[in-house]
């Protein structure tokens, strides 16, 4: 999991997770991750199209979004 937030700092790739929140709300977010701390970090998030601070212990899931593909004619 940290592994994935350190990759997106680097790079800048977007991250798709589900997050709990301390009044227990799950959400599934889309975000670009900022900064980096012990146990926070700081992302775009683009449900609530602000940056906002995240426990990583609140985490339930994080992945790299699948890219969609289109057919052509």
């Amino acid at each position: 999991m940290r592994r994935l937030l350190v990759e997106s700092l680097a790079s800048g790739v977007k991250l798709e997770m589900i997050y709990v929140s301390d009044k227990m709300v799950v959400t599934q977010r889309t975000i670009k991750v900022l900064a980096l701390g012990e146990s926070t970090f700081k992302a775009f998030c683009y449900l609530r199209r602000k940056q906002r601070f995240f426990k990583i212990e609140n985490i339930l899931s994080i992945r790299v979004p699948k890219k969609k593909f289109s057919r052509g004619a």
